[in-house]
């Protein structure tokens, strides 16, 4: 094989692998990837199915109820609009609280309701996540629009 020939060779081969390799991280980011939805959304079904992502909203009055043992919890997040019933079995952030905004990631059952594997309270009383808050923003004009 002449010496063009054997550089081409190794070229090709070099390309093949970048190629291939390119591709598993794709494809590893693509399974990693956790996308936000508004409750709005999930009660559309404007959701990924078997998939986990995140919900972000506030957490509606009364809504929080603590299972007998001691570290399950149920509550709904709601955009205004929407609300989503959530469980999740865990200790919660100290912050969290009724009428204050989260973000729990998980995925949605069949029956509707939203297993949480994760919750994210706000760290102070002046913030609430972007999304969470461009999704109660959305609902108050979804209402608004409604009522006229």
């Amino acid at each position: 094989m002449k010496p063009r020939s054997k550089r081409l060779v190794l070229l090709g081969g070099a390309v093949a692998l970048l190629v291939g390799a390119v591709a598993l991280v794709l494809s590893a980011f693509q399974q990693n990837l956790v996308f936000f939805h508004t409750p709005s959304e999930v009660a559309e079904g404007k959701v990924p199915v078997g998939r986990p992502f995140r919900i972000g909203g506030m957490v509606e009055n009364g809504s929080i109820r603590r299972a007998a043992d001691g570290v399950t919890v149920q509550f709904a997040i709601t955009d205004t609009a929407k609300a989503i019933p959530v469980s999740y079995k865990g200790s919660l952030p100290d912050l969290f609280s009724e009428g204050k905004g989260a973000v729990v990631q998980g995925t949605l059952g069949p029956d509707g309701q939203f297993v949480a594997s994760e919750v994210l309270a706000k760290h102070d009383e002046n913030y609430m996540p972007p999304e969470a808050q461009h999704a109660v923003d959305q609902a108050k004009k979804a209402a608004q629009t409604v009522k006229q």
